[in-house]
């Protein structure tokens, strides 16, 4: 499950409606809409989540949060290391071939490095 899937069932929960309910007002389909909470589909388009802001009533910080969730629920990622020194394409291509291998601790020492302002 991705983050933005978390955020999406937790609105849901809150105001108190199904899936189906929701994707009916989205257009979309149930079967759809669950797979993006469960992380099985890419991010969804950028109309998409600007009708679910509209549909939660979200506005600032929480609409440009779940924009930002959306953006980072992407499957697949590409690391430009054009002009960039040599040692930034070695990183870039060994996390690419060994990302799946990685354990939970490695994962948080990683992302303590590449977003410190996080909350763990």
């Amino acid at each position: 499950m991705t983050e933005f899937g978390d955020k999406m069932r937790a609105l849901r929960a809150a105001k108190g409606v199904s899936q189906a309910d929701m994707a009916e007002a989205l257009d979309v389909s149930a079967a759809y809409l669950s797979a993006l909470e469960h992380g099985k589909k890419g991010a969804p388009s950028w109309p998409l989540t600007q009708k679910i802001i509209h549909y939660f009533g979200l506005i600032w910080d929480e609409a440009e949060e779940l924009q930002t969730l959306a953006q980072l629920s992407r499957r697949r990622s590409t690391i430009d290391t054009v002009g960039l020194d040599a040692k930034a394409s070695k990183v870039a291509n060994l996390m690419a071939k060994r990302i799946g291998h990685l354990n939970d601790d490695d994962l948080n020492k990683l992302l303590a490095i590449l977003d410190p302002d996080q909350q763990a």
